[in-house]
């Protein structure tokens, strides 16, 4: 088993199809309509895109877990792991990865 950690609270990680781009544009825009900017949020100190990205983080989440067979990832034929970037200007992040299991 493959267990990634994302170390932040305005990105995610999702697994979602990898074959087109306009899939990603299509989630970000969503998210968008779902978790608006100009909602009335009390938490206010890191610009308007600060509190959006954490809600958007939250639904989305921070850990993934897959499953690894004969050294290979088993994802499904159009399924892809996604850095979510909820912020306009991100800083660095850090994914922490965690393998488990027995060789073969």
């Amino acid at each position: 088993m493959l267990h990634l950690f994302l170390k932040h609270t305005s990105a995610s990680l999702a697994i979602t199809e990898n074959a087109d781009r306009n899939v990603l544009a299509d989630l970000e825009q969503a998210l968008d309509k779902l978790v608006p900017e100009d909602f009335p949020y009390r938490h206010s100190r890191g610009g308007s895109d600060d509190m959006p990205s954490h809600v958007k983080s939250s639904l989305l989440g921070c850990s993934l877990v897959v499953p690894i067979h004969s050294g290979r990832l088993c994802l499904g034929t159009w399924q892809g792991i996604c850095l979510c970037e909820h912020r306009r200007e991100a800083s660095r992040r850090q994914i922490v990865l965690t393998v488990q299991g027995q060789t073969s």
